[in-house]
């Protein structure tokens, strides 16, 4: 760790802070919804926030390698923090979900500027390693986020949870002023930086890793929708400890991961992680007991924690020097298509009849087994 710079951590601390502060009132806002009277719109807190998220895709890969890392940064760590201060303002249904589209709009573009910076500053024999450093600690404020959130609303009220959001959000731009930008021959700012064309919306390069990634994310997309059920269905008391156990998991083996990429090559680990990501759905799907399914959800989190970081480092090897934002924001895209239609098909097809559950889980893993021989037909 020490190859690395102190703005190489800085960035990691800021990640940290920023997928924490729009996580950490996610636990809250079905029951803030309730009570504006919005009970039946449950449904659209996490899908319009994603579809957003999303569509900002294509503008952040473009300003990125255009505009440069830095202030791509910077305007969606503070259009974050700006979205969760208007929750207290505007106290209706409709104004909810007008700030849940910025706040899910907001968190398109830090991400994709980080990895670029990343990129930039770290050895190329150290890629995968570096981004597997960063993805644990926005792992880390990603699972650790909605429990303080919850631990500040009871504490206090829901209030003061959206202004602590907000603070975490400020917390992460201000980590960032006084850093040097990386990107090499910048524009000024104008207006054709908002004008998305076709060919701004995917890096061609970059199609392989974003296969993968879309097929592997099936699994994923299954696995948080219908985890809560299963739970239910093995009789657990804490139906939270399975999310624990694949987290877990998963933050053991990113960083380890990531190097092993740098010195074996990235589709050697991925043909390893497309597997056990195959094998961990049949073990869940076909679990009777607690057990089996906490197997199968340790497995689940060591083949994503090892898929991940692996995958953006493939498609920053692949993306030319001068399109590298449009290629980060490509995988994320691929990435959220791949959850949300996961999310979507599992969802459809349980309809709340635990005696689907094995063919559910069967059907994630054979995305993953696609995405396994799709790499061994690869060259």
């Amino acid at each position: 760790m020490r190859h690395y710079s102190l703005n190489f951590w800085l960035l990691c601390l800021s990640s940290f802070l920023f997928f924490a502060s729009f996580t950490m009132i996610i636990a809250e806002l079905p029951g803030y919804l309730e009570k504006l009277g919005g009970k039946e719109y449950l449904g659209l807190i996490i899908s319009l926030f994603t579809l957003t998220a999303g569509i900002s895709r294509p503008f952040s890969g473009k300003m990125t390698d255009k505009w440069g890392r830095i202030p791509v940064m910077i305007i969606g760590a503070m259009f974050s923090g700006i979205a969760a201060l208007l929750y207290p303002v505007l106290v209706t249904v409709p104004g909810f979900f007008a700030i849940r589209l910025l706040h899910g709009f907001s968190t398109g573009f830090k991400p994709t500027g980080t990895s670029a910076y990343v990129a930039d500053i770290v050895p190329v024999n150290r890629r995968g390693e570096a981004l597997g450093v960063l993805s644990t600690f926005g792992t880390i404020g990603m699972t650790s986020g909605p429990a303080l959130g919850s631990y500040i609303f009871l504490l206090y009220d829901i209030n003061t949870l959206f202004y602590t959001s907000s603070a975490f959000a400020i917390g992460s731009v201000l980590i960032l002023v006084g850093m040097k930008e990386t990107l090499k021959d910048r524009e000024g700012f104008n207006r054709n930086l908002f004008i998305v064309r076709r060919k701004d919306v995917y890096e061609p390069a970059v199609i392989v890793p974003s296969i993968v990634m879309l097929l592997t994310t099936f699994c994923f997309g299954t696995v948080i929708t219908l985890l809560p059920d299963f739970g239910v269905y093995l009789e657990l008391v804490n139906k939270g400890l399975p999310y624990a156990v694949f987290t877990g998991s998963s933050l053991l083996v990113r960083i380890i991961g990531g190097r092993l990429s740098d010195m074996l090559g990235r589709k050697v680990i991925l043909k390893f992680s497309t597997s056990i990501l195959f094998v961990s759905m049949i073990i869940i799907g076909t679990a009777v007991e607690p057990v089996q399914f906490f197997t199968g959800a340790f497995l689940f989190g060591i083949g994503y924690g090892l898929n991940s970081p692996t995958l953006f480092a493939w498609a920053i090897d692949l993306a030319p020097e001068k399109t590298r934002g449009k290629g980060i924001s490509t995988l994320f895209i691929f990435l959220e298509i791949g959850i949300g239609v996961g999310a979507l098909i599992s969802g459809s097809i349980y309809q709340g009849i635990n005696d689907r559950f094995p063919l559910i889980f069967a059907s994630a893993g054979m995305f993953s087994l696609f995405a396994l021989l799709y790499l061994l037909t690869k060259k």
